[in-house]
Formats: C-alpha cells, structure tokens, sequence
C-alpha cells in the first residue's frame, strides 16, 4: 500500500524540532501508513489564541498549504482546533484540507451525548461549537491558561474532572496544545472518561483517504 503524503501545518512558530514534530509523531504513533512533513508558520510564536492572532496567521497558513500542493502532497492537515484557514484552503487547493477541531468535533458528536470541550479559551472555538450542537454541555480554560505555551498535565487534568463532574460522558479537547503534552492518555487511564484528541481525530478521517 502507497503511504499518504500528508503536508502538516503547525500554526505556532516552534524551533525545536521535537516540538515541531510533536503531532507528526503522534500521528505516525498510529497511522504507519503516513508520510508526514511538518511545517510551521513564521513570526506567531504564542500560535492563535484569538480573533487577532488568526486573522494574522490565515494568509500564511495559506500560503503553506499552496506549497504543500506544489510539492505533491496528498491531503493538508491545519493542527489547529480553530481550523484556521480550512475554508479558505479548500477553495484554493485540488487536494483535500482537514482541520484538527473539526474532525475531533465530528468523532465526539458520534460516540457522546454529553460531551465537554477542554482548551485554552473561555469560548469554545466557533467550528467545534456549530458541529457539536446541542451536545455540547460544558467548556473549560484550565486555570492560568491563555496560550498553548502555558498548558500543563496538571492544569489539564484538574479541567477534566471537573467536565466529568459537570456530567459529561466525553471530552473533546478543543486546542492541539493538548495534544502535543499528550494529555488524552493521561485524561481516558486516570479520569475514566473518553476523550478525543484533534490531532489523533484529523488522522483517522485522513485514513479514509486511502479506501
């Protein structure tokens, strides 16, 4: 089977390469049929945090999905749960455009009723919120979170008990901040609580590509 060609965009500016690779290795964690190149945007190194950072980040979002197109990629992935620039990708480019908040919107919808989002913002982010409808019960910012620089397990996890004390029965965790600590593990072993995590969520419809 021919691996997919996926071109990854990270919508924070990062220079260590473990870093910048964190959701390429999750993803590859899972997904061994992916190739992945792993690009970030320049000049945002608090990534996007609200209106002001994304309307910045959009036009070189953009401009990196174009040369993900160039260079032959099969599918562009935005790691960003605000799905930054999906829309406007998808009518730009021939190839298909997935955003991480999206896809993990649509795999909470399916497997919860109750279901509780978790990032760095005290709304939720618009894409995720219109999907998940009337499922969506309860939103929470651990405390002292305002960018995906200050999160932490121990932030995280003290968030999601709370969702699950709110009664929630899932949690989509609505900033790929997440999932570069991998909190998603952490949350489902100690918290008993499914979870969806966007990066690992975009991956999943990404594989369908291949059917």
């Amino acid at each position: 089977m021919n691996k997919l060609n996926v071109g990854l965009i990270r919508v924070v500016t990062l220079s260590e390469s473990n870093l910048l690779k964190a959701h390429e290795d999750l993803l590859l964690s899972k997904f061994q049929n992916f190739d992945i190149e792993t690009r970030c945007i320049p000049d945002q190194p608090e990534g996007i945090h609200d209106a002001e950072t994304e309307k910045i980040a959009v036009p070189k979002i953009l401009e990196l999905a174009k040369e993900f197109e160039r260079k032959g990629k099969d599918v562009i992935l935005i790691s960003c749960a605000a799905d930054p620039g999906v829309e406007e990708a998808k009518k730009l480019l021939k190839i298909p455009v997935i955003g991480a908040g999206s896809a993990c919107a649509y795999v909470a919808r399916s497997i919860g009723n109750k279901i509780g989002t978790l990032g760095i913002t005290e709304e939720v982010p618009e894409v995720m919120a219109k999907i998940l409808g009337e499922k969506l019960v309860y939103n929470v910012k651990p405390e002292g979170v305002n960018t995906t620089l200050d999160l932490g397990k121990e932030k995280a996890l003290k968030a999601a008990i709370l969702l699950k004390e709110k009664g929630c029965d899932t949690i989509a965790l609505s900033c790929t901040g997440m999932s570069t600590i991998g909190i998603y593990k952490d949350i489902r072993e100690i918290i008993k609580i499914r979870v969806v995590d966007p990066v690992l969520a975009a991956g999943t419809l990404i594989s369908f590509l291949q059917l």
